[in-house]
Parts: C-alpha cells; structure tokens; sequence
C-alpha cells in the first residue's frame, strides 16, 4: 500500500505539470506497467481528480481544468529545487528576505521527514564573487507589471530612471520623455532583469534593464512581431545601450577599441558600459581593484587601442608592457 501510495503521488504530481503524458511515458516515469498506471488513474478519478483522456498521435493524459492539487505535492528533486530557489530569490527582488525566510521554514514544519531532510541538507550561504555584477534587487511591483505586460501583450508606458532609482524632473538635463513599448520577452542574464521590447515611440527594437524602468500599464494590446534575432539571449548581449551603468569599484578607465558596440558588448565584463562610436569602433568603460586589473581586461579584446583614461590607466598599460616584454625575453 505504502508503494501504492508513493506512486500515486507521484503520478498527481506529474499530471499537475499541466502537459499531456502518453501512457508509455507515465509507466516509464513511475517504474510500472502501463496497466497498473490505468489502475491509478482511476484512482485518482475515485478521489475526485478529473483526469482528462487525450485521443489522438499526441494524445495521453493531463489533470482538468479547476483541480487544485493537495499543498506541498514534492518529489525529492522538487524539494530541493524550492529550498535552493527560496535561499537565492531574495537577491534579485526587493522585499523577498523575511518573506522567502518564512516560506522556507513553512515547508520545513509540514513536510514529510525525508524530504525535510532533503531540504535541510541545502542550506546556503551564499557568497558574491567579486566578479559578479548583479543589478540592484527589482521592486516586485515593476516586475509584475512588465511580466503581466508581456503574458497578455499589453502596451506599457515606461519611464527611464536613474542609475539610482530617482526620477528626473523635466527640467533635469537627463530628463526623457516616456516611451510606448511593447514588451515581448523577460530576459534574466548574470542575475539582471532585462526586457526585450519594441518602442513604439523609437520604432525599433530595445533592450531594456527592468529595475531601470518606471512602467506604467495600459489596455491597449499589441500583436506579436517577428523577433529582433533568433537567438534572443545573444541580441540581449549584444545589446550596448541596454542600461548597464558602470560598478563602483576603486579604479574605473576606459579605451576607445577598434571594434563595434556589439561585439565588446557580447564579452564585455558585468558592470561596464559600452558606447557605440562607429561602425567599426567602440568605447569601453569598466572598473576594477587595480589599474593593472583594468589593463588586462582591456587586453583580452585583442584589438587596437586609443585614447586611454586617465593617466593612471595609461601607465599601468606601461608597466604591463615592461612585464610582459621582460618575460618574453626569457
């Protein structure tokens, strides 16, 4: 009965992912005969779950409309997944600390002891890399707006604020206008937020950093348009207007390379900005703990550079050169 049991579980759990599960994959997943799966099924049916039979090449079966599974339905790796993404949520989003605390030791009192103990065996202090640029965590409320936006393709008037978070006034020198866009897709990259949208005010394709954004919904929907690139994680890269800002760190340089916006854009490190100059020329600003740090990045492009700043930066170039010279000598 206990194997019984765990198996229907299991398949409740399976179901409640929402696709349809042909039965030879169901037997598959749960280790059983396909005619024992059937014996679940209408198991389950008896306790009131309506499981839908799918006819057809793809058809299988999925749970119905309106069920509302029994809380806490994890299997082992489900539970983990939970503890690891409540341990680690509250770095992007504002607000999430205390609430994301409490979830977890919700789960932790009503969960069965072996997947407690599962949950308990994760338990994550997590470090930042001093490499690692993340964006400041998101308020919530913007982040909702611009994913409900995209799920129901609705225009959103959006605002560009500060590096800060303010808002400019109309009269400040950084003041724009809000722009009309239509929002297609939510990108997280090296754990910013971004959102691939077209501008209808620009008439082109943007990428926009969410916590740099004061979206306001509207009612009007838009259709879906023929993506920017197939490969949306690459164009979200190599994006350079995207609204990264320079990271605070003790030295901060910049180099004008002969190479275009889009391709330092793409390998450019988290926490730089990248200007477009030219077809064929870019201006990269970046910062690091040392101006030998920022010279070494500013080296991996292997690509002609001009106009270096400031002095600092110019001489640590110097003396990497010295170095590097003397060690080729031998």
């Amino acid at each position: 009965m206990a194997n019984t049991s765990h198996r229907a579980l299991r398949l409740l759990s399976l179901l409640g992912s929402g696709r349809v599960w042909p039965l030879r994959e169901l037997a598959v997943r749960l280790e059983a005969s396909e005619r024992t799966v059937r014996r679940d099924i209408e198991t389950l049916r008896g306790l009131d779950y309506s499981i839908a039979t799918v006819h057809g090449p793809d058809g299988g079966y999925r749970l119905g409309a309106g069920n509302t599974l029994p809380p806490l339905l994890f299997d082992h790796d489900q539970a983990l997944a939970v503890a690891v993404a409540l341990q680690t949520a509250p770095s992007t989003m504002f607000g999430l600390g205390d609430d994301a605390s409490r979830a977890l030791a919700t789960l932790h009192q009503v969960m069965p002891p072996a997947l407690r103990a599962s949950m308990e065996s994760l338990r994550l202090t997590r470090l930042r890399n001093y490499w690692e640029f993340p964006g400041p965590p998101i308020d919530p409320a913007a982040l909702t707006a611009v994913g409900t936006a995209v799920r129901r393709r609705r225009v959103l008037i959006a605002e560009v604020l500060r590096p800060d978070g303010s808002r400019p006034d109309p009269g400040d020198a950084d003041f724009q206008p809000a722009h009309r866009i239509e929002p297609h897709h939510l990108v997280v990259w090296a754990a910013r937020w971004y959102v691939v949208a077209y501008d209808r005010t620009a008439s082109q394709w943007r990428v926009h950093r969410v916590d740099r954004l004061h979206p306001r919904p509207t009612t009007a929907q838009f259709a879906a348009r023929e993506l920017p690139a197939d490969d949306l994680a690459q164009f979200v890269m190599s994006t350079h207007d995207r609204g990264d800002t320079p990271a605070e760190w003790p030295c901060t340089g910049s180099a004008r390379l002969n190479l275009p916006a889009e391709v330092v854009a793409r390998w450019a490190p988290g926490g730089s900005v990248v200007e477009h100059l030219d077809g064929e020329h870019s201006r990269l600003t970046l910062g690091a703990w040392s101006w030998a740090g920022i010279a070494g990045i500013l080296a991996t492009f292997d690509a002609e550079m001009t106009d270096v700043r400031p002095a600092e930066l110019s001489e640590a170039c110097r003396r990497l050169t010295r170095r590097w010279a003397n060690i080729a000598a031998g």
